[in-house]
C-alpha cells in the first residue's frame, strides 16, 4: 500500500516537519524549498495534503501565505497548533563552553536573545532553523551550535546542549492543513471555524456595511486581515475567520448579507476548531 504524503516548506527537522510528524505520524512528510512548491505538489496530485503555517503568536501572520490561499484551488480541512520549542545543539563532543557561534533563522535568533547574550555567542543567520542544524552537523566544528527544533537534533545526529532556549514560553504557530478535496466539517458536532475571503470596493463605509451582518447575527469573528490585490490601491481583499458553520442560521444570514456589499466571497474551508483554542482561551 502506497503511503499517503503530506508536503511542508522547509528542511527535514523544521517546525513544519514536527507538526506533520505529530498529527500524521504514518504519513510520508515531503520537504519543499518554497511555499509555491508545496501548493504545486498537492495541486498536481504528488502529495495528498499540505501543512502550512499561517500565524505566529509573536511574529504575526506568515508572509506570502495570504496571497497564495485566494489563488489556490486547495481547501482548508483542518488547523493545528504547535508550541514552538528551540534547543541549542552541537556536534558530538561540543559543550556549552566550547561553542562560540549560534546558527539559526533570523526570527529564531531574535526569539532566543537571552541564551545568546548569556553565553556570549555570535549569531549567524541561516536560511532555515533545521538547515542551521544540518550546516552545523556538516561542519563538524565543536565551536558551532545551532538553535533548532528538537527533531532536527535527531535527524542530524546533534547533541542537545540546552533545552527550550526560547525567550517566551507562549511562542505558538498555527498551521492549516490543505487538501485538493473540499471536505467540510459537519454542522452541530462541535466547534467549527469557517475561513473565507472577500473583496470590497473603495467606497465610504463599505467594510462597515459588509461586516454589519456578523454583528447583528451574533457571529464571532476571530480574524480579519487586509491586503492589496495586484498592487491596486482602489480595492482591498480581506481574509476573515469566524466561529460557526455556514449552515448555522446566524452565519448563513451574515454571509448572505456580506455578498450584497462585496465583489467576491470565497469560502476557503469549514473545519473543526482545534482544542488548543479552548485551552488557550
Amino acid at each position: 500500500m502506497t503511503k499517503q504524503r503530506i508536503a511542508y516548506q522547509g528542511e527535514p527537522g523544521a517546525n513544519s516537519h514536527t507538526v506533520c510528524v505529530q498529527h500524521y505520524p504514518d504519513w510520508e512528510a515531503v520537504p519543499c524549498a518554497s511555499f509555491e512548491d508545496v501548493f504545486a505538489l498537492v495541486e498536481g496530485g504528488e502529495a495528498d495534503l499540505a501543512m502550512i503555517p499561517i500565524d505566529n503568536s509573536i511574529a504575526g501572520r506568515v508572509a506570502d501565505i495570504h496571497h497564495f490561499l485566494p489563488a489556490s484551488t486547495l481547501h482548508i480541512v483542518a488547523e493545528k497548533f504547535l508550541r514552538i520549542r528551540f534547543h541549542l545543539m552541537g556536534v558530538p563532543g561540543a559543550t556549552l563552553e566550547s561553542i562560540t557561534t549560534a546558527h539559526s533563522h533570523v526570527h529564531a535568533l531574535g526569539q532566543c536573545r537571552k541564551i545568546i547574550r548569556e553565553r556570549g555567542l555570535r549569531p549567524i543567520i541561516s536560511g532555515d532553523t533545521a538547515g542551521a542544524a544540518r550546516e552545523v552537523a556538516e561542519a563538524g566544528d565543536p565551536t558551532q551550535a545551532a538553535i533548532s527544533p528538537p527533531l532536527a537534533a535527531q535527524i542530524y545526529g546533534l547533541e542537545i546542549l540546552a533545552e527550550d532556549v526560547e525567550d517566551e514560553d507562549h511562542n505558538t504557530t498555527r498551521f492549516v492543513v490543505l487538501s485538493r478535496d473540499l471536505v467540510q466539517a459537519p454542522a452541530g458536532q462541535g466547534p467549527v471555524v469557517t475561513s473565507f475571503i472577500f473583496n470590497v470596493r473603495n467606497l465610504p463605509a463599505a467594510l462597515y456595511k459588509a461586516l454589519g451582518g456578523f454583528a447583528t447575527n451574533g457571529v464571532n469573528m476571530t480574524k480579519l486581515e487586509s491586503y492589496m490585490v495586484d498592487g491596486s490601491f482602489t480595492g482591498t481583499q480581506f481574509l476573515a475567520e469566524v466561529d460557526g458553520h455556514p449552515d448555522d442560521p446566524g452565519l448563513a444570514r451574515a454571509l448572505e448579507e456580506l455578498a450584497f456589499f462585496t465583489t467576491d466571497v470565497k469560502v476557503l474551508g469549514v473545519y473543526p476548531a482545534d482544542p488548543f483554542r479552548t485551552a488557550a482561551g
